[in-house]
């Protein structure tokens, strides 16, 4: 897997992270749950390079 997409795989995790806790600020349950689907997103993706990259090896 290239370094570009690992880096935009946690790029979508912290995203999350960061509409996550801007959701509990405001008190938006939407921006909340969003947040928390880009985080599961992200962590689902950076699980499966890992697992493509134990495997060419």
């Amino acid at each position: 897997m290239s370094i570009g997409k690992k880096i935009a795989h946690k790029a979508e995790t912290v995203k999350g992270g960061a509409k996550k806790v801007v959701g509990r600020v405001t008190g938006s349950p939407r921006l909340r749950a969003e947040g928390r689907g880009d985080q599961v997103k992200g962590n689902v993706k950076q699980a499966g390079a890992k697992v493509k990259d134990a495997f060419r090896h």
